[in-house]
Protein backbone atom coordinates (compact mmCIF):
# COMPACT_ATOMS: atom_id res chain seq x y z
CA UNK A 1 0.00 0.00 0.00
CA UNK A 2 3.03 2.50 0.98
CA UNK A 3 4.70 1.92 -2.32
CA UNK A 4 1.59 1.67 -4.37
CA UNK A 5 0.49 5.21 -3.01
CA UNK A 6 4.39 7.11 -3.09
CA UNK A 7 3.45 5.77 -6.96
CA UNK A 8 0.08 7.78 -7.68
CA UNK A 9 1.89 10.37 -5.27
CA UNK A 10 4.66 10.82 -7.96
CA UNK A 11 2.01 10.48 -10.85
CA UNK A 12 0.36 14.05 -9.17
CA UNK A 13 3.52 15.85 -9.27
CA UNK A 14 4.37 14.71 -12.70
CA UNK A 15 0.70 15.76 -14.24
CA UNK A 16 0.87 18.87 -11.85
CA UNK A 17 4.47 20.01 -13.51
CA UNK A 18 3.35 19.08 -17.36
CA UNK A 19 0.18 21.46 -16.70
CA UNK A 20 1.89 24.21 -15.35
CA UNK A 21 4.34 23.87 -18.40
CA UNK A 22 1.95 22.75 -20.59
CA UNK A 23 1.51 26.68 -21.80
CA UNK A 24 4.07 28.55 -21.31
CA UNK A 25 5.55 29.49 -24.46
CA UNK A 26 9.28 28.51 -25.67
CA UNK A 27 10.87 31.93 -25.37
CA UNK A 28 14.00 33.15 -26.61
CA UNK A 29 17.16 31.79 -24.83
CA UNK A 30 20.19 33.74 -24.45
CA UNK A 31 23.38 31.26 -24.55
CA UNK A 32 25.83 32.27 -22.49
CA UNK A 33 28.42 30.12 -24.55
CA UNK A 34 31.46 33.15 -24.87
CA UNK A 35 33.76 31.17 -27.06
CA UNK A 36 34.13 28.20 -28.92
CA UNK A 37 37.24 25.50 -29.90
CA UNK A 38 38.11 22.29 -30.95
CA UNK A 39 41.14 20.02 -29.48
CA UNK A 40 42.71 17.79 -31.04
CA UNK A 41 45.01 16.18 -28.39
CA UNK A 42 47.61 15.10 -30.72
CA UNK A 43 48.52 18.20 -32.65
CA UNK A 44 46.57 20.81 -30.70
CA UNK A 45 44.36 22.08 -33.83
CA UNK A 46 41.84 24.66 -32.80
CA UNK A 47 39.06 26.80 -34.49
CA UNK A 48 38.93 30.12 -33.72
CA UNK A 49 36.54 31.68 -30.93
CA UNK A 50 33.51 33.21 -31.66
CA UNK A 51 33.82 37.06 -31.39
CA UNK A 52 30.49 39.04 -31.07
CA UNK A 53 29.99 42.27 -32.89
CA UNK A 54 30.65 44.22 -29.68
CA UNK A 55 34.41 42.16 -29.18
CA UNK A 56 34.99 42.89 -33.36
CA UNK A 57 33.97 46.54 -33.15
CA UNK A 58 36.33 47.01 -30.07
CA UNK A 59 38.75 45.42 -32.07
CA UNK A 60 39.03 47.59 -34.90
CA UNK A 61 38.72 50.52 -32.67
CA UNK A 62 41.59 49.59 -30.87
CA UNK A 63 43.67 49.46 -34.58
CA UNK A 64 42.59 52.54 -35.50
CA UNK A 65 45.03 55.43 -35.15
CA UNK A 66 43.66 58.49 -32.67
CA UNK A 67 42.97 61.31 -34.90
CA UNK A 68 43.46 63.86 -32.21
CA UNK A 69 45.44 63.96 -29.55
CA UNK A 70 44.35 64.40 -26.15
CA UNK A 71 44.41 67.51 -24.87
CA UNK A 72 43.96 67.41 -21.29
CA UNK A 73 44.93 64.79 -18.73
CA UNK A 74 42.23 62.81 -17.17
CA UNK A 75 41.34 64.45 -13.24
CA UNK A 76 39.27 61.53 -13.00
CA UNK A 77 40.47 58.55 -10.98
CA UNK A 78 40.23 55.45 -12.86
CA UNK A 79 37.16 53.15 -11.38
CA UNK A 80 37.57 50.74 -8.96
CA UNK A 81 37.37 46.98 -10.58
CA UNK A 82 34.33 45.35 -10.41
CA UNK A 83 35.02 42.03 -8.41
CA UNK A 84 34.87 38.86 -10.70
CA UNK A 85 33.40 36.01 -9.87
CA UNK A 86 34.85 32.76 -9.84
CA UNK A 87 37.26 31.67 -12.32
CA UNK A 88 38.60 28.43 -13.66
CA UNK A 89 41.72 28.09 -11.56
CA UNK A 90 39.63 28.70 -8.20
CA UNK A 91 37.00 25.59 -9.61
CA UNK A 92 33.80 26.62 -8.38
CA UNK A 93 33.79 28.51 -5.27
CA UNK A 94 36.85 28.96 -3.83
CA UNK A 95 35.93 32.27 -2.50
CA UNK A 96 35.41 30.19 0.85
CA UNK A 97 37.39 28.38 2.79
CA UNK A 98 35.86 25.50 3.79
CA UNK A 99 35.85 24.88 7.32
CA UNK A 100 34.00 22.39 7.94
CA UNK A 101 33.94 20.52 10.98
CA UNK A 102 30.89 18.84 10.33
CA UNK A 103 28.71 17.33 13.02
CA UNK A 104 26.02 14.73 13.01
CA UNK A 105 22.76 13.99 13.33
CA UNK A 106 22.79 10.05 13.62
CA UNK A 107 26.05 9.53 12.97
CA UNK A 108 29.86 10.90 13.60
CA UNK A 109 32.05 10.98 10.76
CA UNK A 110 35.06 12.97 10.02
CA UNK A 111 34.85 15.63 6.82
CA UNK A 112 36.55 15.41 3.72
CA UNK A 113 39.83 16.83 3.78
CA UNK A 114 40.85 19.90 2.36
CA UNK A 115 42.80 18.62 -0.73
CA UNK A 116 43.07 19.98 -3.99
CA UNK A 117 43.00 18.02 -7.95
CA UNK A 118 46.23 17.33 -8.82
CA UNK A 119 47.25 19.04 -12.33
CA UNK A 120 47.85 16.96 -15.51
CA UNK A 121 48.78 17.23 -18.38
CA UNK A 122 45.91 18.99 -20.10
CA UNK A 123 45.36 18.32 -24.07
CA UNK A 124 47.85 20.38 -26.64
CA UNK A 125 47.26 24.28 -26.87
CA UNK A 126 44.10 24.40 -24.51
CA UNK A 127 43.24 27.87 -25.31
CA UNK A 128 42.96 30.82 -22.02
CA UNK A 129 40.07 31.07 -20.84
CA UNK A 130 38.75 34.51 -20.19
CA UNK A 131 38.29 35.53 -16.56
CA UNK A 132 34.76 35.12 -14.81
CA UNK A 133 34.17 32.46 -17.85
CA UNK A 134 34.70 28.60 -17.07
CA UNK A 135 35.85 26.01 -19.77
CA UNK A 136 33.46 23.28 -20.37
CA UNK A 137 34.42 19.95 -22.26
CA UNK A 138 32.65 18.26 -25.23
CA UNK A 139 32.83 14.83 -26.84
CA UNK A 140 30.01 13.46 -29.37
CA UNK A 141 31.07 10.57 -28.70
CA UNK A 142 28.96 8.43 -25.94
CA UNK A 143 31.45 5.35 -24.95
CA UNK A 144 33.53 4.17 -22.39
CA UNK A 145 36.55 5.85 -24.51
CA UNK A 146 34.17 9.50 -24.81
CA UNK A 147 34.09 9.63 -20.64
CA UNK A 148 37.88 9.21 -20.41
CA UNK A 149 38.55 11.46 -23.42
CA UNK A 150 37.00 14.85 -21.38
CA UNK A 151 37.71 13.86 -18.21
CA UNK A 152 41.51 13.62 -19.43
CA UNK A 153 40.77 17.29 -20.89
CA UNK A 154 40.06 18.57 -17.26
CA UNK A 155 43.95 18.10 -16.79
CA UNK A 156 43.08 17.22 -13.08
CA UNK A 157 43.42 14.12 -10.80
CA UNK A 158 41.68 13.24 -7.77
CA UNK A 159 43.56 13.18 -4.80
CA UNK A 160 43.07 10.98 -1.81
CA UNK A 161 42.55 7.29 -1.66
CA UNK A 162 38.69 7.01 -1.05
CA UNK A 163 37.24 8.59 -4.08
CA UNK A 164 33.31 8.91 -4.21
CA UNK A 165 31.22 8.60 -7.49
CA UNK A 166 27.58 9.90 -7.25
CA UNK A 167 25.26 9.24 -9.92
CA UNK A 168 21.74 8.12 -9.44
CA UNK A 169 21.08 4.41 -9.14
CA UNK A 170 17.65 5.05 -11.03
CA UNK A 171 14.08 3.88 -10.16
CA UNK A 172 12.75 0.73 -11.51
CA UNK A 173 11.44 -0.41 -13.89
CA UNK A 174 12.72 1.52 -16.74
CA UNK A 175 14.19 4.69 -15.36
CA UNK A 176 17.33 6.30 -17.78
CA UNK A 177 20.20 5.67 -15.38
CA UNK A 178 23.89 5.43 -16.61
CA UNK A 179 24.83 2.09 -18.07
CA UNK A 180 27.03 0.98 -15.81
CA UNK A 181 29.27 -0.76 -18.65
CA UNK A 182 29.27 3.21 -20.11
CA UNK A 183 30.86 3.93 -16.77
CA UNK A 184 32.96 1.42 -15.72
CA UNK A 185 36.46 2.35 -17.23
CA UNK A 186 36.19 6.00 -15.14
CA UNK A 187 35.27 4.15 -11.97
CA UNK A 188 38.28 2.64 -12.28
CA UNK A 189 40.38 4.87 -13.35
CA UNK A 190 39.87 7.33 -10.35
CA UNK A 191 39.07 3.67 -8.04
CA UNK A 192 35.92 4.83 -7.01
CA UNK A 193 33.36 3.69 -4.39
CA UNK A 194 29.73 4.32 -5.95
CA UNK A 195 27.62 6.48 -3.57
CA UNK A 196 24.26 7.36 -3.53
CA UNK A 197 21.13 8.73 -0.32
CA UNK A 198 17.95 7.38 -0.66
CA UNK A 199 14.99 9.04 -1.51
CA UNK A 200 12.54 11.36 0.58
CA UNK A 201 9.26 10.74 -2.31
CA UNK A 202 9.00 6.99 -1.67
CA UNK A 203 9.34 4.58 -4.33
CA UNK A 204 11.74 1.56 -4.47
CA UNK A 205 14.82 3.25 -3.44
CA UNK A 206 13.70 5.09 0.29
CA UNK A 207 14.82 2.32 2.37
CA UNK A 208 18.21 1.05 2.62
CA UNK A 209 17.46 -2.72 1.97
CA UNK A 210 15.00 -1.74 -0.80
CA UNK A 211 18.06 0.57 -2.48
CA UNK A 212 20.90 -1.62 -1.92
CA UNK A 213 18.92 -4.14 -4.09
CA UNK A 214 18.24 -1.77 -6.39
CA UNK A 215 21.70 -0.76 -7.03
CA UNK A 216 22.74 -4.58 -7.59
CA UNK A 217 19.93 -4.95 -10.15
CA UNK A 218 21.72 -2.32 -12.08
CA UNK A 219 24.59 -3.37 -12.21
CA UNK A 220 26.68 -0.24 -9.82
CA UNK A 221 27.61 -2.77 -7.23
CA UNK A 222 30.26 -4.28 -8.64
CA UNK A 223 32.18 -1.29 -9.75
CA UNK A 224 35.10 0.17 -8.61
CA UNK A 225 35.53 -0.26 -4.79
CA UNK A 226 31.20 -1.24 -4.40
CA UNK A 227 28.58 0.83 -4.10
CA UNK A 228 27.65 2.87 -0.45
CA UNK A 229 24.28 4.46 0.42
CA UNK A 230 25.99 7.79 2.54
CA UNK A 231 22.48 8.30 4.83
CA UNK A 232 22.09 4.84 5.66
CA UNK A 233 23.42 5.82 8.89
CA UNK A 234 21.51 9.53 8.97
CA UNK A 235 23.10 12.99 8.35
CA UNK A 236 25.75 15.06 9.30
CA UNK A 237 25.74 18.50 8.87
CA UNK A 238 27.76 21.01 6.24
CA UNK A 239 27.86 24.98 6.87
CA UNK A 240 26.66 26.55 4.14
CA UNK A 241 28.14 29.93 3.48
CA UNK A 242 26.40 32.84 1.77
CA UNK A 243 23.54 31.17 0.99
CA UNK A 244 20.02 32.46 -0.17
CA UNK A 245 18.32 30.03 1.84
CA UNK A 246 19.92 27.44 3.85
CA UNK A 247 22.08 28.05 6.68
CA UNK A 248 23.40 24.33 6.92
CA UNK A 249 23.32 21.45 4.75
CA UNK A 250 21.95 17.68 5.58
CA UNK A 251 24.08 15.45 3.56
CA UNK A 252 24.31 11.59 4.00
CA UNK A 253 26.63 10.81 7.57
CA UNK A 254 29.20 8.88 5.17
CA UNK A 255 30.30 11.81 2.71
CA UNK A 256 32.75 12.95 5.11
CA UNK A 257 34.57 9.06 4.39
CA UNK A 258 35.13 9.98 0.76
CA UNK A 259 38.62 12.55 0.12
CA UNK A 260 37.11 13.69 -2.90
CA UNK A 261 34.20 13.12 -5.94
CA UNK A 262 33.63 12.50 -9.23
CA UNK A 263 30.07 13.48 -10.16
CA UNK A 264 28.69 11.63 -13.05
CA UNK A 265 25.35 12.44 -14.12
CA UNK A 266 22.74 11.80 -16.36
CA UNK A 267 21.52 15.10 -18.11
CA UNK A 268 17.74 15.13 -18.34
CA UNK A 269 14.31 16.85 -17.50
CA UNK A 270 12.37 16.94 -14.19
CA UNK A 271 9.16 17.41 -12.56
CA UNK A 272 10.15 19.44 -9.94
CA UNK A 273 13.24 21.25 -11.20
CA UNK A 274 12.97 21.41 -14.86
CA UNK A 275 16.30 19.64 -15.12
CA UNK A 276 18.58 17.52 -13.95
CA UNK A 277 22.40 17.98 -13.91
CA UNK A 278 25.07 18.37 -11.87
CA UNK A 279 23.93 20.64 -9.44
CA UNK A 280 21.15 18.72 -8.89
CA UNK A 281 23.20 15.50 -8.04
CA UNK A 282 25.24 17.57 -5.70
CA UNK A 283 22.57 18.82 -3.91
CA UNK A 284 19.25 16.94 -3.35
CA UNK A 285 21.42 13.94 -4.66
CA UNK A 286 23.71 14.16 -1.70
CA UNK A 287 21.43 15.59 0.47
CA UNK A 288 20.18 12.90 3.17
CA UNK A 289 15.86 11.94 3.15
CA UNK A 290 16.29 14.46 6.00
CA UNK A 291 18.78 17.09 3.71
CA UNK A 292 16.26 16.57 1.00
CA UNK A 293 13.21 17.94 2.41
CA UNK A 294 15.33 21.10 3.95
CA UNK A 295 15.93 22.03 0.43
CA UNK A 296 12.30 21.49 -1.20
CA UNK A 297 11.36 23.38 1.48
CA UNK A 298 14.24 26.01 2.01
CA UNK A 299 14.74 25.03 5.23
CA UNK A 300 11.56 24.86 7.08
CA UNK A 301 10.61 20.95 7.41
CA UNK A 302 13.25 18.28 8.55
CA UNK A 303 10.37 15.55 7.54
CA UNK A 304 8.13 16.75 4.65
CA UNK A 305 9.35 17.38 0.92
CA UNK A 306 5.87 19.38 0.09
CA UNK A 307 4.86 22.74 0.33
CA UNK A 308 7.70 25.08 -1.09
CA UNK A 309 7.99 27.85 -3.28
CA UNK A 310 9.61 27.33 -6.65
CA UNK A 311 12.15 29.74 -6.89
CA UNK A 312 13.03 29.28 -3.26
CA UNK A 313 13.85 25.51 -3.76
CA UNK A 314 15.96 26.07 -6.87
CA UNK A 315 17.90 28.55 -4.54
CA UNK A 316 18.28 25.67 -1.49
CA UNK A 317 19.85 23.47 -4.46
CA UNK A 318 22.44 26.20 -5.22
CA UNK A 319 22.89 26.95 -1.97
CA UNK A 320 23.50 22.58 -1.04
CA UNK A 321 25.94 22.36 -3.93
CA UNK A 322 28.36 24.98 -2.39
CA UNK A 323 28.09 23.71 0.81
CA UNK A 324 29.51 20.49 -0.67
CA UNK A 325 31.73 21.81 -3.15
CA UNK A 326 33.48 24.43 -0.10
CA UNK A 327 33.62 21.12 2.05
CA UNK A 328 35.81 19.06 -0.85
CA UNK A 329 37.38 22.29 -1.07
CA UNK A 330 37.10 21.93 -4.69
CA UNK A 331 38.62 18.13 -5.13
CA UNK A 332 35.10 17.58 -7.06
CA UNK A 333 34.85 17.22 -11.11
CA UNK A 334 31.89 17.11 -12.95
CA UNK A 335 30.79 14.81 -16.01
CA UNK A 336 27.44 15.32 -17.41
CA UNK A 337 26.09 12.92 -20.32
CA UNK A 338 23.95 13.89 -22.39
CA UNK A 339 21.77 10.98 -23.60
CA UNK A 340 18.09 9.88 -23.41
CA UNK A 341 17.19 12.90 -23.20
CA UNK A 342 13.90 12.46 -21.88
CA UNK A 343 11.42 15.60 -19.67
CA UNK A 344 11.60 13.17 -16.96
CA UNK A 345 14.07 12.48 -14.15
CA UNK A 346 15.89 8.80 -13.49
CA UNK A 347 13.40 9.07 -10.79
CA UNK A 348 10.64 8.13 -12.24
CA UNK A 349 10.26 4.21 -13.42
CA UNK A 350 8.12 4.79 -16.51
CA UNK A 351 9.59 7.78 -18.20
CA UNK A 352 8.74 9.73 -21.29
CA UNK A 353 10.52 8.23 -24.56
CA UNK A 354 12.90 11.18 -25.44
CA UNK A 355 12.10 13.83 -28.86
CA UNK A 356 15.53 14.99 -28.91
CA UNK A 357 18.84 12.78 -30.50
CA UNK A 358 21.78 11.93 -28.16
CA UNK A 359 24.35 15.29 -27.83
CA UNK A 360 27.18 14.21 -26.25
CA UNK A 361 29.27 14.08 -22.88
CA UNK A 362 30.36 17.23 -21.22
CA UNK A 363 33.09 17.78 -18.75
CA UNK A 364 33.97 20.75 -15.85
CA UNK A 365 35.55 21.48 -12.90
CA UNK A 366 32.25 24.27 -12.73
CA UNK A 367 28.96 22.85 -12.34
CA UNK A 368 27.21 26.53 -12.96
CA UNK A 369 28.99 26.17 -16.37
CA UNK A 370 28.46 22.30 -16.88
CA UNK A 371 24.70 22.30 -16.61
CA UNK A 372 24.42 26.00 -18.74
CA UNK A 373 26.13 24.46 -21.44
CA UNK A 374 23.68 21.39 -21.45
CA UNK A 375 20.76 23.60 -21.48
CA UNK A 376 22.19 25.79 -24.20
CA UNK A 377 22.92 22.93 -26.07
CA UNK A 378 18.69 21.69 -25.38
CA UNK A 379 18.26 24.87 -27.11
CA UNK A 380 19.71 24.57 -30.10
CA UNK A 381 18.53 20.47 -30.29
CA UNK A 382 15.95 19.69 -32.97
CA UNK A 383 12.63 18.67 -31.51
CA UNK A 384 12.78 20.62 -28.18
CA UNK A 385 9.73 21.87 -27.57
CA UNK A 386 8.71 19.62 -24.54
CA UNK A 387 12.15 19.73 -22.97
CA UNK A 388 12.00 23.71 -22.81
CA UNK A 389 8.43 23.74 -21.70
CA UNK A 390 9.87 21.38 -18.72
CA UNK A 391 12.72 23.86 -17.92
CA UNK A 392 10.72 26.89 -18.48
CA UNK A 393 7.67 26.16 -16.65
CA UNK A 394 9.35 25.39 -13.66
CA UNK A 395 12.10 28.17 -14.03
CA UNK A 396 14.56 25.97 -14.40
CA UNK A 397 17.18 28.55 -15.45
CA UNK A 398 16.86 30.34 -11.48
CA UNK A 399 18.85 27.41 -10.17
CA UNK A 400 21.81 28.61 -12.57
CA UNK A 401 21.32 32.05 -11.47
CA UNK A 402 21.18 31.65 -7.98
CA UNK A 403 24.45 29.28 -8.47
CA UNK A 404 26.52 32.51 -10.03
CA UNK A 405 25.08 34.76 -7.74
CA UNK A 406 26.66 32.99 -4.09
CA UNK A 407 29.72 31.80 -6.27
CA UNK A 408 29.35 28.24 -7.01
CA UNK A 409 30.34 28.63 -10.76
CA UNK A 410 30.24 30.80 -14.35
CA UNK A 411 27.27 30.89 -15.95
CA UNK A 412 29.32 32.32 -18.89
CA UNK A 413 31.85 29.53 -20.49
CA UNK A 414 33.82 28.24 -23.30
CA UNK A 415 32.96 25.49 -25.12
CA UNK A 416 36.24 23.12 -25.78
CA UNK A 417 35.41 20.09 -28.10
CA UNK A 418 37.60 17.05 -27.99
CA UNK A 419 38.32 14.69 -30.51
Amino acid sequence: MKKLLSLILCACLLLTACASGANEPVSDHESHKVGEYTLASGDGEQTPPETSAETEAATESATEPATEPATEPTTEPAAEPATEPATESTTAAATTTATTAATTTAATTTPAPETEPEETEQVADTPEIPEGSSAVYMTTDISPEGIMKVYEALGVELTGDNIAVKLSTGEPPASNYLDPDLIRDIVEHVDGTIVECNTAYGGSRSETAMHYQVAEDHGFTTLGKGFVIMDEDGSMILPVNGGNQLKENYVGAHFGDFDGFLVLSHFKGHAMAGFGGAIKNISIGIGSQEGKCLIHTAGRSHTSWFGGEQDAFLESMADAGKSVVDALDGNILFINVMNRLSIDCDCNGNPAEPDIHDIGILASRDPVALDQACVDLIYEAEGNESFVRRMEGQHAVHVLEAGEEIGLGNRDYVLLEVR
